[in-house]
């Protein structure tokens, strides 16, 4: 809702060197933070480590440090140094770094979507990557065959391409010559959304024994991480992270208008494009390994626009940081809260993120994003 003169005139004045230093200072913070969570989600498990142990362990392992990690007693037992670095560089820090590396692709992609249609409801699933990964994912589960991939399945393979290809029939559906109306992309993607998640929603009913893992990877988890998973998804959301950040600038522009930005030498379908395939590329890739982990994308960029303002040089890394660490802390306590069983981290998110969300808007009584 628009201010008025008087309500703008009684507001303080923050100098713009002031403020960008508070934004540089927060980009700084919410890093070291992000590394004192990744550290802090390692000790917790089955099998509890001491947090200073852990850092020991994680320090180790950088080059030119020599550092001789003391083993702690669990459970009445002394761990050997080799039990203790399975457990911790094995098993939890790349789980731990596919959560950080989904939750900042998920948010930025959020933040992205958000500006490109400059509408507050828009989402990384918007134009139909969440139907188009469900549908592919839930084909690979009923298919008879084995089908393999740089040693992975067909599910996180047939995920990806039917999140891909979901969002490129969309474009195609919503192109008019040389134009891409926004309007119209929503739709279209609305309708694909639908569609797909009809075809999904059959298939599950003549899924069988099938039926419980399909559920299972729609609510999303990161269960059984490897290595080899999170160098799959890092080049990809790094990739489409520095796309995104290089449009920092025209982002800002087009949240005037197209035509004003078009006018300011903005070449905004081109830019609508790019922004588009970054987007995608990196919610994609991210969603292909863990199934469809809600809320992220939604809340994550609204809350680092309340407290940092909408300026797009500065959410972008911020809602990268956040969502890191938002879904490092979700996912953690999706395996920890009833212990030995895990909680699909989708519905963790849900909870969480729900009741703030609805708090944020009775705060503001509205939804605040320009």
């Amino acid at each position: 809702m628009a201010r008025t003169a008087a309500e703008v005139s009684h507001e303080p004045v923050i100098p713009f060197a002031i403020r960008w230093q508070s934004r540089v200072y927060s980009i700084l913070g919410l890093a070291a933070l992000l590394v004192v969570v990744v550290v802090f989600a390692t000790t917790l498990g089955s099998v509890p480590i001491p947090f200073i142990t852990t850092f020991q362990v994680l320090l180790s392992q950088l080059p030119f440090v020599h550092i001789s990690p003391a083993t702690p007693k669990v459970f009445g037992a002394q761990l050997s140094l080799e039990i203790l670095e399975t457990i911790i560089l094995n098993i939890r820090l790349p789980r731990i770094l596919l959560a950080g590396l989904v939750g900042a692709a998920l948010a930025v992609a959020g933040a992205t979507y958000q500006g490109l249609f400059r509408n507050p409801l828009a989402d990384p699933y918007l134009l139909g990557v969440a139907s188009g990964a469900g549908l592919g994912a839930t084909i690979a589960m009923l298919t008879p065959f084995t089908l393999a991939w740089m040693a992975f399945g067909a599910v996180p393979l047939f995920a990806f391409i039917g999140a891909i290809g979901a969002v490129a029939v969309v474009y195609l559906l919503a192109r008019v010559g040389k134009t891409l109306p926004v309007t119209t992309l929503i739709l279209a993607g609305v309708a694909m959304s639908t569609l797909l998640s009809s075809i999904t929603s059959y298939l599950m009913t003549i899924s069988g024994e099938d039926l419980h893992g399909i559920v299972f990877w729609l609510l999303g988890g990161l269960y059984l991480t490897e290595w080899s998973e999170v160098w799959i998804v890092l080049p990809c959301v790094l990739a489409g992270l520095a796309v995104i950040c290089i449009h920092a600038r025209p982002l800002n522009v087009m949240q005037l208008d197209e035509e004003q930005a078009q006018q300011l030498g903005i070449n905004v379908e081109r830019v609508k494009l790019i922004l588009l395939a970054a987007a995608t590329l990196i919610t994609s890739s991210a969603i292909c390994f863990t199934g469809l982990i809600g809320f992220v994308g939604i809340l994550i960029p609204h809350a680092v626009r309340l407290i940092w303002g909408p300026d797009y040089r500065f959410l972008l890394p911020l809602s990268t940081l956040v969502g890191a660490i938002f879904l490092i802390l979700a996912d953690t306590l999706a395996r920890t809260i009833i212990p030995p069983t895990e909680i699909p981290v989708g519905i963790i998110t849900a909870i969480c993120g729900a009741p703030f969300f609805l708090y944020l808007l009775r705060q503001r009584k509205g939804l605040a994003f320009f």
